[in-house]
């Protein structure tokens, strides 16, 4: 994978997350990131070599994140400050799970080779980016110690997901 398209990529997963979290702050709005995000998805899938990889991690990452999601606001673990949800969470969850879920599809596949590094930083850095939207009014936290453990938790039990499972997988 070119450094171009992978930086363009780690940019449109950035932009995608800074229109969801910043449209919902400044504009009680939750257009601006669903509208990025669909945008960022469609021309993430025009370019991915194996579409059919693509959309099989896709589903799989944004199915595992958003039930993970759903239970954590459920257990009021955290709960959002959003301007429309779909269930328990912010409608543009749906597009920011994917956004991140292509990640995993071609750049985050280097971490193979270094699976402590990956595990230390999917654990520190998940978290603190849920984290963020706490001091930015988004999301309500109860009790951080229990957040940090229930994420933590999750963030290295997903990158070992597709560390051990997800990247075995053979797509022809």
């Amino acid at each position: 994978m070119s450094k171009t398209k992978i930086f363009l990529t780690l940019s449109g997963y950035q932009l995608t997350w800074l229109m969801c979290v910043f449209g919902e702050v400044l504009y009680q709005s939750f257009l601006p990131g669903l509208i990025a995000g669909v945008i960022f998805l469609f021309l993430v899938f025009l370019n991915s070599k194996n579409k059919k990889r693509f959309f099989y991690i896709i589903f799989l990452i944004s199915i595992i994140g958003y039930l993970f999601d759903s239970a954590v606001v459920n257990l009021r673990i955290y709960e959002f400050n959003t301007s429309l949800k779909i269930g328990l969470l912010p409608i543009w969850m749906l597009v920011l799970w994917p956004s991140f879920a292509t990640l995993f599809d071609e750049i985050l596949v280097f971490l193979s080779k270094y699976k402590l590094v990956a595990l230390i930083l999917s654990g520190s850095l998940g978290p603190l980016t849920y984290y963020a939207g706490y001091p930015l009014g988004l999301i309500n936290i109860d009790n951080f110690i229990l957040f940090f453990v229930v994420m933590i938790t999750f963030w290295i039990l997903l990158m070992l997901f597709y560390l051990n499972f997800l990247l075995r997988i053979k797509f022809n």
